[in-house]
Formats: structure tokens, sequence, C-alpha cells
């Protein structure tokens, strides 16, 4: 089973939920703030449906391989 887990770099996470508090929710990686830039980015959402293993471009979430 395949699961979103947040980061376990808790500085990085630290890092990354202040800019998007700054930011209003929009990814802190990304330039435009659009809907597909906001937390969480369609980029890693179409990952998500793709069932593709790996970290969001912000490093905040991650799809695993969970049992």
């Amino acid at each position: 089973m395949k699961k979103v887990i947040i980061s376990q770099d808790k500085e990085r996470v630290a890092m990354v939920r202040q800019q998007l508090k700054e930011n209003g929710g929009y990814c802190p990686c990304r330039l435009l703030r659009n809907e597909d830039t906001k937390c969480i980015c369609k980029e890693f959402r179409d990952a998500i449906d793709a069932g593709k293993l790996g970290k969001c471009h912000c490093g905040l979430y991650e799809l695993a391989e969970v049992q």
C-alpha cells in the first residue's frame, strides 16, 4: 500500500511549513502562484495518482510504500 507521509527531516519540514505560511500556502519552491502550485501541488498530486514513489518538489511530503 502507498501512503503520503511527511518527510522525516524535521528541519526541512519546519522550514517549508514556515515558508508555506508566508506564501499563503503556495509551494515555496515555485515562482508562480496559482492553483497548480498550492500545497499539495498539482505535480505531486499527479505523481500520487500515477503511483510514483518519491518526494514532492519542496521535500515536505513523500509517497511511500507502507505495510
